[in-house]
């Protein structure tokens, strides 16, 4: 039994204790919020793997005579479960991996967890082969000393999950919202600094979001629309191949799992097996073979409009107080509205960082300040110049 813990050993024991908790029961968020049967029994495992960790902190809070502390969950795991619910559990792996390999790191600093570390390691890699939807051959969706039943089976199956990957919306939307606000800002505020006219400065904010907006949405549709008719060509060349020499194909799948790991005779079998669904034959001849994602052939028209949409939703801000009001008030509001806008911007990255939410919504702010500043004070100068 551990005799009177110092108050820092109490405070971290407590601290790993909450955590795992935490990931057991966002992991258990994301089960039920799986539709398909294979992954959310993947999440389940995931989770049993973070309660034994927590069980072992327990243990030792038990042994220290320390009262276990009451599990809550933190608005991070909250927004993760919420967002898998609403949005889907694909677009928050990203997060989750990125929570995983922070635990990893945290624990690589206390001896008395360095077996964990492997542990988290391996259920971020978990994370990044459903998040890819084309995990190799001979790499487990499960955690450690827990094989796949099927491990055939396990990647026929997997070929279909790559098709609702949306953690990269999820990514531009925010930095789409991002760059809107602070790019529009810094053009409102400069203006203002000139001392138009206030239908002068308002004109100036419409014409930077629509100019901006459209601007975004005819460079992502080119972007993807470019990108979309090269994959389909070379994709429309694989499945050629397939349909013509489907032999000759079947025995570059086998090489290609032999060249993950797998044993010859079972690399064949799955070749074998994966043939007789030619669209997931295709998809594992598109990724391993060419490097290609057929996920990533998204419509150009849907990327278009959200790029256009997430940088409005972030430009439209500086510009609300000025159809409204006028003046010294419509300034204020401007900025004050503006600084919200950064603050929740901010803490939003965080998301994807793993950063404090605090010190992500203050940075942005005071990016964003800068910015402002600086566009502000040359319109000054511009306006005087002007003036006088």
């Amino acid at each position: 039994m551990m005799q009177n813990p110092g108050a820092g050993e109490v405070a971290r024991l407590t601290t790993n204790f909450l955590n795992e908790r935490e990931a057991e029961a966002m992991y258990l968020s994301l089960a039920a919020a799986e539709k398909h049967a294979a992954r959310a029994e993947v999440f389940r495992k995931l989770a049993a793997v973070e309660g034994r960790h927590a069980a072992r902190w327990q243990e030792m809070l038990n042994a220290a005579g320390v009262a276990l502390p009451r599990t809550r969950l933190g608005p991070r795991v909250r927004l993760i479960a919420w967002l898998a619910r609403r949005v889907g559990v694909d677009a928050v792996l990203p997060l989750v991996r990125g929570m995983e390999l922070r635990s990893a790191d945290d624990y690589a600093g206390q001896p008395d967890a360095s077996d964990l570390v492997q542990d988290e390691r391996a259920n971020a890699r978990t994370l990044t082969a459903l998040t890819k939807g084309n995990a190799p051959a001979g790499v487990p969706t499960a955690p450690p000393g827990e094989a796949e039943d099927d491990v055939s089976g396990t990647i026929l199956v997997r070929e279909h999950w790559h098709r609702r990957d949306q953690g990269g919306a999820l990514r531009a939307a925010v930095f789409g919202v991002n760059d809107g606000l602070v790019s529009n800002l810094s053009l409102v505020i400069g203006v203002a600094g000139a001392g138009p006219e206030p239908r002068f400065i308002l004109l100036a904010g419409i014409a930077g979001l629509l100019a901006g907006s459209f601007s975004m949405a005819s460079g992502e549709y080119v972007s993807v629309s470019a990108q979309r008719e090269m994959f389909e060509r070379q994709i429309a060349l694989e499945r050629q191949e397939l349909a013509d020499a489907p032999e000759e194909e079947r025995e570059e799948i086998a090489l290609l799992y032999q060249a993950k790991g797998i044993p010859k005779a079972q690399a064949e079998q799955m070749a074998r097996k994966l043939l007789t669904d030619p669209e997931a034959a295709l998809d594992t001849l598109a990724r391993e073979e060419l490097g290609l994602d057929p996920a990533s052939l998204g419509s150009p028209w849907i990327a278009a409009g959200s790029s256009l949409a997430a940088f409005a939703a972030g430009a439209v801000l500086p510009v609300l107080p000025y159809i409204f009001l006028s003046g010294a008030l419509a300034f204020v509001l401007s900025c004050l509205l503006s600084a919200l806008g950064l603050l929740a911007v901010g803490a939003a990255v965080t998301l994807f960082t793993g950063r404090n939410p605090l010190f992500g919504a203050f940075r942005m702010l005071t990016i964003g300040a800068i910015a402002a500043s600086v566009t502000y004070a040359v319109g000054r100068l511009i306006g005087v110049g002007v003036t006088g």
